[in-house]
């Protein structure tokens, strides 16, 4: 069998290969043609070659040499660089128009033989094709004298070489090419965060054959096609004379750590019938929406000029916070904050909405009051210019009190702070309730105590999700809920006045203590209490270290409003009594990746005392016996709800008793991040009923 292989394998050290190759020809050449072109495509490595090329009688030294065998080599030289192409057909076989041949780099009875080097650089057990359009042969020597052929070509894989390199040859022929070469190629998107996208890079594609290339769809393929998407493309659908350019914008968001590629394909009218560019990407695991809890901290209180000027909110009015750079929030690198916004001494039944300081007030609200009320939401609110937060009351006029307990990473600048947390979802569940365990807490006494998520979770708690419930407390007062540790913050939790029920979320920061009997450290968390009331604490969640599986970040939205029965988006009409209403977050809002919302949840107007309770729909599972608000007949009553949504991005809501309006506002979603998903499917099975509470404990233990 003969032998057909040049420079296979081959690696000059150092060469700077192709560096001075042609520059891309701006007017159609005129037939007969004597042009090479190489389009690198996907392929990797730099092999055969580094860059897409036209070498013709223009910009190159061309020769061809046959033989008797009807091998063919072809070599394009600038200077002392070149590109050499060498066919030949099966063994014992002339060439044939109309005729494609599979390809391998040695050929064979049954495979033409197919080499294509530049400078030192080639492969060997190539796979390829080759399909002749013309061929002519000298009348008295028979040597092919004209020719013309496409050609392709892959390295192969594991030399990590894979992709597809294509071209056109022709030899004093007169038949047209088709040819576009994409640059940049390839396109490198260097380091990115994990799930993080970045910005769009640009592809120009150029019309470089002697005839018009019509293009259809742009797509991505490849070994890592999630990581990439084409975002813009003004070339589908275009036919380009020789010259002219037409582009495509690409964006990245790795899915998975370590150096992702992929290819940009355009599909065309060329012998090849697509473009191909090579896509990469190294990603890393970065902080970006992860969650900081921090110790109770007060930012602002209209009542002694703390953070704004001493007066109330008047109607129509809003304050602009500072939040970045206080309390234990960074300066910079912070999306989100947590607050627990306080509403005292109102002079009328209003709201306030709490948004990104610089933008449009939008629809949604953040916390719902009557006239005269005590009391407190849990707020998520993004920040905006300046690091600031607006804080807007509509009627009437109130003092605010607003505590930072933490804050969502904006971006990965701020990772010198080491790893945040990640949300776990639990299927809400009561830890204590005074009421059967104890009896009320006496004025000025805390309770404290761990949870025991078991010996593989329990070290891994960096923050509890609750919601803390005052119970009959026997005079107006506060709750306040933190890790245990030194004296009470002089922040709050839960406002509440005497005899009301008044719930409210917490994202409470634990402290880590050794358990000798489990053989584990356990979280613990502390509720003091100003006046006697029982309590009840409901788990909806838990902030974990970041590496634990399956953890939620967050991305955080100006409050968008879902839900609002009144006018029936959303839901149709006022809930009635022991009734339960699905709803459907707007596409708009979430993605495959997203599996919790972080919500304002209002109560309008029940007919009697209630109980509203939130859960995700269309996994089959039960009402829980928790509850997200309890507003009292007549009232407007919020809360904060961090629920995660079924596969359908559904959740419910029940209502106990009465019939009531809902009002939803979303200010932020959770999403699976895929450097912690405990496997590829994870990422689109939805959310499971996460940690689960093995015990908890509550204890009057000191007096504040």
């Amino acid at each position: 069998m003969r032998k057909f292989r040049t420079l296979l394998g081959v690696t000059v050290a150092g060469a700077c290969v192709l560096a001075g190759l042609p520059d891309v020809a701006l007017a159609a050449p005129t037939a007969p043609f004597r042009v090479l072109t190489v389009d690198v495509g996907d392929q990797l490595g730099g092999y055969p070659v580094y860059q897409s090329g036209v070498y013709d009688t223009g910009n190159s030294t061309l020769s061809l040499t046959p033989d008797a065998l009807d091998r063919l080599s072809v070599y394009a030289y600038q200077g002392s660089s070149y590109v050499n192409l060498r066919a030949e057909p099966p063994t014992g076989q002339q060439w044939v128009e109309g005729q494609k041949y599979r390809a391998t780099d040695l050929g064979s009875d049954t495979s033409a033989g197919l080499s294509l080097a530049s400078d030192g650089r080639g492969c060997g057990n190539i796979t390829g094709s080759i399909t002749v359009r013309e061929v002519g042969r000298n009348a008295e020597t028979n040597l092919v004298d004209k020719f013309a052929a496409s050609y392709e070509y892959s390295c192969p894989s594991g030399m990590n070489k894979s992709g597809v390199v294509s071209g056109e040859l022709r030899w004093d022929s007169s038949l047209d090419y088709v040819v576009a070469h994409g640059n940049p190629n390839p396109v490198s998107f260097g380091r990115q965060e994990l799930a993080v996208g970045s910005a769009a890079k640009t592809v120009t594609f150029t019309s470089v054959g002697s005839a018009p290339i019509t293009f259809g769809a742009a797509s991505i393929a490849g070994p890592n096609p999630d990581s990439f998407s084409v975002t813009g493309s003004n070339c589908t659908g275009r036919t380009l004379a020789p010259g002219q350019t037409c582009t495509v914008s690409v964006v990245t968001h790795p899915v998975k750590e370590g150096v992702q590629t992929g290819s940009l394909l355009l599909a065309d009218n060329s012998s090849a019938g697509t473009r191909r560019v090579q896509l990469s990407v190294e990603a890393f695991r970065g902080v970006t929406g992860m969650y900081y809890p921090l110790s109770p901290a007060r930012l602002m209180d209209t009542r002694s000029g703390l953070g704004a000027p001493k007066a109330k909110i008047g109607a129509g009015k809003k304050v602009d916070l500072q939040i970045a750079g206080r309390g234990g929030v960074p300066s910079s690198g912070v999306s989100a904050v947590v607050l627990n916004v306080t509403v005292t001494g109102p002079t009328a039944s209003s709201y306030l909405t709490l948004y990104p300081a610089g933008l449009s007030r939008p629809t949604g609200s953040s916390i719902n009051f009557p006239k005269g009320w005590l009391g407190s939401n849990n707020v998520t609110v993004k920040l905006g210019s300046g690091g600031k937060v607006s804080v807007y009351n509509h009627v009437g006029s109130t003092d605010v009190v607003v505590d930072v307990v933490g804050f969502y990473a904006g971006d990965n600048s701020i990772s010198s702070r080491g790893w945040g947390s990640q949300y776990q979802w639990a299927m809400p569940s009561r830890l204590w309730d005074s009421r059967i365990d104890g009896g009320a807490v006496p004025a000025g006494y805390y309770t404290d105590g761990p949870v025991d998520f078991g010996r593989e979770f329990s070290p891994h708690v960096k923050a509890v999700v609750v919601n803390i419930t005052a119970v009959s407390p026997k005079k107006a007062g506060f709750l306040t809920a933190w890790d245990g540790l030194g004296d009470v913050p002089k922040t709050s939790t839960v406002n509440y006045g005497a005899g009301k029920v008044v719930p409210n979320l917490a994202v409470i920061k634990v402290r880590q203590e050794w358990n000798s009997k489990k053989g584990y450290y356990l979280p613990w968390f502390a509720v003091y209490t100003s006046q006697t009331s029982n309590i009840v604490i409901d788990l909806v969640g838990v902030m974990d270290d970041g590496v634990v599986a399956d953890g939620l970040r967050f991305t955080p939205l100006a409050p968008t409003r879902i839900v609002d029965s009144r006018i029936n988006q959303g839901v149709s009409g006022a809930l009635p009594p022991n009734s339960i209403r699905k709803v459907t977050a707007p596409a708009n809002l979430v993605t495959d990746a997203t599996e919790a919302l972080a919500m304002n949840v209002t109560a309008v107007s029940p007919t009697n005392n209630t109980v509203i309770t939130v859960w995700p729909a269309d996994y089959g599972l039960s009402k829980p016996s928790s509850s997200n608000l309890n507003p009292a007949a007549g009232q407007i009553v919020s809360n904060a709800v961090l629920g995660a949504i079924g596969p359908q991005d559904a959740f419910n809501v029940h209502n106990h008793s009465g019939s009531t309006h809902l009002v939803v506002d979303v200010v932020g979603t959770f999403w699976l991040y895929p450097g912690t998903a405990s496997s590829a499917a994870r990422l689109t099975a939805g959310a499971t009923e996460g940690p689960k509470v093995a015990d908890s404990t509550g204890r009057v233990t000191r007096r504040g």
